[in-house]
């Protein structure tokens, strides 16, 4: 690494830190109207991002199917874009907030008082969405936010962060609040060694970007590495809903982690539903592959190998089990999942409850599609990431997820005995 490129890295990190300390304190209705001109901005500017994006997808035409999904914006993405920037600034802004205030004997008063983390940083691929999304997070929460974009989105996200800026400007806030560095590498390196100015570092991408992050980050990382997501149909429940929940987690999107992967149907009704829903798959052009039990339903079911399991596919391919028990799916997804979103379809309320207490997952479902494991689903405006680990933040991360709490105490002349 050049000491020019570790220059202009630490420049970026300076300046953010200087922005967290003004957007840190800043009202909340200067927040939000610069969200609300964000949002105006981005469907002003629909055809500009389209033709940037139209750019980079001409640059990326021999990336995989998942990174060129994730990567395409179209007319829907980008009202999806505007409008979830202007449900984070209809929320109700953390910063400030006090719980738990009680009285202790000696008289004082305790509670606890959400406050900005400070600096965060972001390192994805393709998704150029996540430029709007994590900027209006971080500005309705007070951070400032370092963005480091792939280089197959790099016209995309430039011309998203325009947009930003201009709400940022147009409200007083601070410029710098919201930074795009360049693409490459040694970028990424450097800033994962800048603790001192980073306070939190959020990767989104492949596995392979996220371990190598997690691995040299000197600063604390929110991430989940893969969505090896599942869908349990039990033997009570009602098989019109399963096709239906089925067929929505695996094909709604392939390239996105909350995408089932893997199917574990109970023994009790496997014919009577996989005769059914694997034709229906495969003509959606879906991969089926299988355990021994369920390759007898269909000749075009390929025989699953035991690194299916493991596989996070984002693609057009499922793995399929046949299980003799809950306790037999439970004791799967505990042994090949990532903990990130597991599915139970059933009508009995006592089994529902089991899988919910027994799974461990940052998200646990019963009836209904894995693809709602999402911030914007679960009302949170958008989300920063997605984590899978148990500290500070699990799940989609939003604006709670991007403030801590400080110890407040109030007192009237109080010491100590």
């Amino acid at each position: 690494m050049t000491k020019d490129l570790d220059d202009y890295v630490r420049q970026v990190c300076v300046e953010a830190k200087l922005a967290s300390k003004g957007i840190s304190t800043a009202d909340h209705k200067a927040k939000d109207h610069a969200l609300l001109a964000i949002a105006a901005k981005i469907r002003k500017s629909k055809n500009e991002i389209l033709a940037a994006n139209e750019k980079d997808l001409k640059a990326g035409a021999n990336l995989e199917d998942a990174l060129l999904d994730r990567l395409t914006l179209n007319p829907n993405r980008i009202e999806s874009m505007a409008s979830g920037v202007e449900e984070v600034a209809g929320m109700p802004d953390p910063v400030g907030e006090i719980s738990n205030l009680s009285f202790r004997p000696s008289g004082i008063q305790v509670g606890r008082m959400r406050v900005p983390i400070g600096v965060v940083a972001v390192i994805y691929e393709s998704r150029p969405n996540v430029t709007a999304d994590v900027s209006a997070l971080c500005i309705k929460s007070g951070n400032a936010v370092i963005l480091k974009g792939g280089s197959e989105a790099i016209h995309s996200n430039t011309s998203i962060l325009k947009c930003v800026r201009y709400g940022l400007e147009k409200h007083s806030l601070p410029r710098k609040a919201a930074q795009l560095v360049k693409k490459g590498r040694e970028v990424t390196s450097a800033l994962l060694k800048k603790e001192e100015y980073i306070d939190v570092l959020v990767p989104r991408g492949g596995k392979g970007l996220i371990e190598a992050v997690s691995k040299n980050a000197s600063m604390p990382v929110i991430k989940h590495l893969d969505g090896v997501c599942h869908v349990f149909v039990d033997s009570s429940a009602d098989l019109s809903k399963a096709y239906d929940v089925v067929v929505n987690s695996k094909t709604q999107r392939y390239g996105t982690c909350n995408t089932m992967e893997t199917l574990l149907v109970s023994e009790t009704i496997a014919e009577t539903f996989c005769s059914t829903l694997f034709p229906r798959l495969i003509d959606m052009g879906v991969e089926i592959r299988g355990c021994p039990r369920a390759i007898q339903f269909d000749n075009r079911v390929k025989a699953a190998s035991n690194a299916d399991w493991y596989e996070e596919y984002l693609a057009p391919v499922l793995s399929v089990k046949i299980v003799d028990s809950l306790d037999e799916a439970i004791a799967h997804i505990e042994k090949y999942g990532s903990k990130h979103t597991d599915c139970i379809v059933t009508e009995d309320f006592s089994k529902a409850r089991y899988f919910l207490k027994m799974v461990d997952s940052s998200s646990v479902m019963i009836n209904t599609s894995t693809r709602f494991a999402d911030g914007y689903e679960y009302g949170l405006g958008a989300e920063v990431g997605i984590s899978t680990d148990k500290i500070h933040a699990r799940g989609p991360v939003g604006l709670e997820g991007l403030t801590s709490q400080k110890w407040v105490v109030f007192g009237d002349g109080h010491v100590r005995t």
